[in-house]
């Protein structure tokens, strides 16, 4: 049996395809022990069972986003030693007491988490959460206890899980009924996890958070995953300009053939300037992703009268960014986006509707790594040699 050696740690082609008869509470994950420090691949101990509302995935697949490796880097405070992960799919193995809309054999994605009893929650707004921090970045369920551990000479070791409700980068996730989504089965499933975060976040942006109208005007300010999802969505939308912002030929490159009808190379032009000679009055709606202070001031200064700028890209934990106030009494509006303000159980299966009519091909965005090479794939996403990392883990 072929086995790879990577930081002290190891993976067998058994342990790799996730395959087992029965789950029997191990798994194998990657793991940030230290700030900015590489995955170390470490076999876990996971509870057997799922809770009451708990569904456990036999992981197939996992994006990597760039909140990812915010956490890694420690920009946000998540404690360590933690397993990441949270745009994951695969099969469901078991299901917890309660559980109702999927059971084994089920082939599902997963989303973020949420309560589902306070305000927001009530309300379907799911995304902003009373309790999102700690559900979604915790490292724990919200009653403190974790399903992870490892056995050593000290006796035994918790392992920080829960991420998003999921901890997708093992062969095994244990999510809740609240996050998970039943799929199709005609689609790849290797493909879907994605759809979970950073699709759903620029393409929710566009058609639920803004609802773009047919020939408005939308500028979006950064193209890699969100922000190309969000060109597609404003194509579907019927936009009329859409404005892509960017420094690399190639992602702009990228977001012509998906929809945008002018491209700005950040270093080469003076984007403000162009914004306002393509748009004549200013932009109706502009998407901000980079998560640069500069830009977000940027994106509320070239807005048309009562237009709205959304900031959707994350920054490291504190980072303040200057608005020019005066620039907001001409009605325009400044908002945050979380999760493009989606119910996953509604959103995601229509974006597979629209990716099956040719509507959404973001499988144009997508390059596939074996698990072992996780760390390839994160310097890789750094490198903007990839816009899409999806981590094969497991065998369907």
């Amino acid at each position: 049996m072929k086995t790879y050696s990577l930081q002290n740690s190891s993976i067998t082609d058994s342990q790799e395809s996730g395959h087992a008869d029965k789950f029997h509470g191990k798994v194998l994950a990657a793991v940030v022990r230290e700030k900015r420090a590489p995955f170390l691949f470490e076999e876990l101990d996971m509870e057997v069972r799922p809770r009451a509302n708990e569904v456990l995935v036999r992981v197939i697949a996992t994006g990597i986003c760039q909140t990812d490796v915010h956490i890694r880097n420690q920009e946000y405070p998540v404690p360590l030693p933690v397993v990441l992960g949270h745009e994951g799919a695969g099969i469901v193995e078991q299901v917890g007491d309660g559980v109702v809309t999927v059971q084994p054999g089920d082939h599902v994605a997963l989303s973020y988490q949420a309560c589902g009893t306070c305000p927001s929650c009530r309300t379907g707004h799911y995304p902003y959460c009373y309790y999102g921090y700690e559900a979604n970045f915790g490292g724990a369920r919200l009653d403190g206890t974790n399903a992870l551990s490892k056995e050593n000479s000290s006796g035994k070791e918790v392992i920080h899980g829960h991420f998003f409700g999921q901890s997708s980068f093992a062969t095994y996730a244990l999510a809740t009924e609240q996050n998970v989504v039943k799929v199709p089965k005609d689609v790849p499933l290797e493909l879907l996890g994605p759809l979970g975060c950073g699709l759903q976040t620029g393409a929710g942006a566009v058609l639920n958070s803004l609802k773009v109208p047919a020939g408005a005007s939308v500028v979006i300010m950064g193209t890699g995953t969100v922000g190309l999802a969000a060109i597609m969505a404003a194509r579907i939308a019927g936009a009329g300009s859409i404005i892509a912002v960017d420094v690399s030929p190639q992602r702009l490159q990228l977001a012509s053939e998906l929809g945008a009808t002018h491209t700005i190379n950040g270093k080469e032009e003076d984007t403000a300037q162009r914004i306002k000679e393509i748009t004549v009055n200013g932009a109706d709606y502009v998407l901000e992703i980079t998560g640069l202070p500069q830009m977000l001031k940027m994106a509320v200064n070239v807005l048309a009268p009562l237009g709205t700028a959304a900031l959707i890209g994350g920054s490291p934990a504190g980072t303040e960014a200057p608005i020019t106030m005066t620039s907001l009494l001409g009605g325009r509006t400044l908002r945050g986006i979380a999760q493009g303000d989606s119910i996953p159980q509604i959103f995601i299966p229509k974006l597979i509707e629209y990716y099956k009519a040719g509507q959404f091909p973001f499988d144009r965005l997508v390059q596939y790594y074996d698990f072992k090479d996780i760390n390839l794939a994160m310097e890789d996403m750094a490198s903007a040699k990839v816009i899409k990392p999806i981590l094969r883990i497991g065998k369907q």
